[in-house]
């Protein structure tokens, strides 16, 4: 790599500008029918499009990236030049970053954000029904409970201790995942609104507000 960018970061790369060093996020990857499918890191949006899987449809215009055989621009988003089914089981899991994200990072059951959680206490993921009863580890059964709520419900059922939910669990908006992992660019933005229309858009713009108070 040349000596203004550098791709030795596996988060990412690395480009240097008036003598700063500065993290290249992630970049919003469509499929080819322009639907968001997620965030990939950088490195993996470049070698998408070197392999000729992808194509750059938005650049950072005032970056590239160099390497000693090419030069090119810095993806922001970036198109597969295949359609990619993608399963609907598969589109999203469920994990405790997107979960928690989901319920704005706030027990279920006592309503404590993760800022107001003692030293040793933590959030966590509990199962309304759960596994060991038959329940699934899916959006419909699942919610973030702080570990003394989880540790209080046990296996018991919502309804066999009298602990409900704040909100009813459901499966979370693309965008809303997205926004949990990496927060959208104006220009990635564009292509949410694009595709799945400005309210929805708006909604995640309300949830980035709301993290920061």
């Amino acid at each position: 790599m040349s000596s203004d960018s550098r791709m030795d970061d596996p988060a990412g790369v690395r480009v240097r500008t008036e003598g700063e060093v500065c993290v290249i996020l992630g970049c919003l990857a469509l499929n080819a029918s322009f639907e968001p499918l997620t965030m990939v890191p950088m490195r993996r949006a470049l070698r998408l499009v070197i392999d000729g899987k992808a194509e750059i449809v938005e650049a950072d215009p005032d970056r590239v990236v160099r390497s000693e055989r090419l030069t090119m621009p810095r993806p922001a988003v970036i198109r597969l030049t295949k359609f990619i089914h993608v399963p609907r089981r598969f589109r999203r899991q469920v994990t405790n970053t997107f979960l928690f994200a989901r319920d704005r990072y706030r027990c279920q059951y006592c309503g404590r954000t993760q800022a107001e959680l003692r030293p040793r206490e933590s959030l966590t993921r509990d199962h309304l029904v759960p596994l060991s009863r038959g329940g699934s580890n899916d959006w419909s059964n699942v919610v973030t409970a702080c570990s003394p709520c989880n540790t209080r419900k046990s296996n018991r059922l919502p309804s066999e201790i009298g602990m409900h939910p704040m909100t009813h669990p459901v499966e979370p908006h693309f965008v809303h995942l997205s926004w949990a992992v990496r927060r959208l660019t104006p220009t990635q933005a564009r292509y949410i609104r694009l595709f799945y229309g400005a309210e929805v858009l708006h909604q995640i713009e309300e949830l980035e507000g709301k993290h920061k108070t």
